[in-house]
């Protein structure tokens, strides 16, 4: 097993096909085939920041499969996957809705993704990375993933691995009840948070708005650094007991899909590069404004150069 990846990524990968015009798709009569994943697209842009990154999983023995592998493997990123022969890689459709909606239908209770057992995640590879990354979606694919993610975070702990952890939450998948206290422990977990002001307050049980209050209530769990995700508003980071504030890039929307991811693989990738907090907020920001005016999950991913020149920090290592 190669070690060398300075970060890992795990998670669910699935096939997406999305629609190649406007309308719903009862109507709409042609589809582009691709990949996505929240934790695959971290480890994308990663990689495309000049960090070497490994992704772990599991996908169907199927072409799917095949797909998300070449396509990882295209971006520089070192695939560690278990190939399922009795379940299929998952399916995502995106229907690109009047008025600029985006909409996505998922099927993968019965893939691949929801098979993940702690037995998947190899040891050598964890324990190799300076950094691990895990988001709430695996716990709330089933009892399996949330382990496998739990198991992979305590490699890290023992390894002396950063954690990061992406709250992520996917109220379509489980109730916010179910999902509240998971996802609680798993912020506990972290040494880098990311959350949204909803998932924030999810996570803490609490029906705050301030931002601040709610990065230092998550903070209170134990990571070392927060960081709240606003969207349009921008977002705020708490590291060190110092609150940083970097507003949104304004842009045309044309696909959010994967800003949130982005923003978190170029926040991380500042970090592992050793930038300041404020400059790697600025970076974070830049990028999920960036991956927003394209269509695409991930496609957009910005490279160093990319940042430079829509006013981002140089970040060209």
């Amino acid at each position: 097993m190669i070690t060398s990846a300075r970060a890992v990524c795990l998670g669910e990968t699935m096939g997406l096909l999305a629609a190649t015009s406007v309308g719903r798709l009862s109507h709409v009569g042609e589809m582009a085939l691709g990949i996505g994943g929240a934790e695959s697209n971290v480890a994308v842009a990663l990689s495309r920041l000049g960090v070497p990154t490994a992704w772990t999983g599991r996908l169907g023995a199927d072409a799917i499969g095949d797909r998300v592998v070449r396509e990882l493997t295209a971006e520089g990123i070192v695939v560690h996957a278990v190939r399922d022969p009795d379940a299929p890689t998952g399916l995502m459709l995106k229907e690109r809705l009047p008025g600029g909606r985006v909409r996505v239908w998922y099927h993968r209770k019965h893939a691949s993704g929801a098979r993940l057992v702690p037995s998947d995640v190899d040891a050598e590879l964890v324990a190799g990375a300076e950094l691990l990354h895990v988001t709430g979606i695996s716990p709330a694919l089933g009892e399996g993933p949330g382990a496998a993610a739990r198991h992979a975070v305590a490699l890290a702990h023992e390894a002396g691995t950063l954690v990061s952890v992406d709250v992520n939450h996917r109220s379509a998948l489980w109730s916010d009840e179910a999902a509240a206290p998971a996802l609680r422990a798993l912020a506990a977990s972290a040494d880098l948070l990311y959350a949204g002001d909803d998932e924030a307050r999810l996570t803490l049980g609490v029906a705050w708005t301030d931002p601040e209050r709610l990065a230092r209530g998550l903070a209170e769990l134990g990571p070392s650094e927060v960081v709240i995700k606003q969207g349009a508003e921008g977002a705020l980071a708490l590291h060190g007991g110092t609150v940083l504030a970097e507003p949104a890039v304004p842009v045309e929307v044309v696909d959010p899909v994967g800003a949130g991811d982005a923003f978190v693989g170029a926040h991380l990738a500042g970090r592992l590069a050793g930038d300041g907090p404020a400059a790697r907020l600025r970076a974070a920001v830049t990028a999920g404004a960036l991956l927003c005016t394209v269509p695409g999950d991930w496609e957009a991913l910005p490279f160093p150069d990319d940042l430079a020149a829509f006013g981002g920090p140089d970040v060209t290592r």
